[in-house]
């Protein structure tokens, strides 16, 4: 009857001991568990990124802001794609800890053109006869990149431990705008040394000529200055 007395003595605490490690092993287990989404959400890794996207448009309707007549003749038109490898690095921290590389595939168009609205009355000379026409326009200029969004796409972004976790709580649009204006200005300087200008006055002259030789012009002289 001891013995019994004795276990029986003895089991509440071990019952006691044993329920504080269920909390315990609780604790751990949600510690663990939220460690695991916490590196799948920084490193994007598939199947710990438990949060998931859902994507909803709510945009608003688009605002006219402003209306231009535009008179111009838009002689040629180029399409451009460049490689755009953006690299942003903190002073004394190397790149795993802060900084940031983007390696961006953009593709835009420009656009060359005539300017014909400014041109007055002594830019456009005829004969008695009406048969020899002589025009002086502007040269032709460029306008200003248009990114394609749906054909440009970012390859590659190496971010610091420091970046991935302020990319958590708030997005970082001017890292993006970054690289579009970047983009923009390549795309911009290429158009600058191919020959689309060129094509654009001879296509503006073709033009020209066929327009008013429909009217009755025999010789029609179209020079650029």
């Amino acid at each position: 009857m001891g013995e019994d007395t004795e276990n029986s003595s003895l089991r509440p605490g071990r019952r006691a001991r044993s329920g504080r490690r269920w909390p315990v092993a609780a604790l751990v287990l949600l510690a663990l568990a939220l460690a695991l989404m916490l590196v799948g959400q920084v490193l994007r890794l598939p199947g710990l990124d438990v949060f998931g996207t859902e994507i909803k448009d709510r945009s608003g309707p688009a605002v006219l802001k402003s209306v231009q007549d535009m008179h111009r003749y838009e002689g040629a038109a180029g399409t451009y794609q460049v490689v755009v490898d953006l690299e942003r690095d903190a002073r004394f921290l190397p790149d795993a800890i802060r900084g940031t590389r983007t390696l961006y595939v953009a593709t835009g168009g420009v656009s060359a053109y005539v300017e014909l609205g400014g041109i007055g009355e002594d830019a456009v000379t005829v004969d008695a006869k009406r048969t020899t026409a002589t025009l002086r326009l502007p040269r032709a200029r460029l306008a200003t990149p248009a990114l394609d969004p749906e054909r440009s796409y970012a390859v590659s972004k190496e971010r610091g431990l420091l970046d991935r976790l302020g990319d958590l709580f708030s997005d970082n649009p001017a890292s993006e705008r970054s690289v579009n204006v970047l983009a923009a200005r390549k795309i911009g300087e290429a158009a600058k040394e191919s020959d689309l200008t060129a094509r654009a006055e001879r296509n503006t002259t073709a033009m020209l000529q066929g327009l008013l030789r429909a009217l009755g012009f025999e010789r029609v002289t179209v020079t650029y200055v």
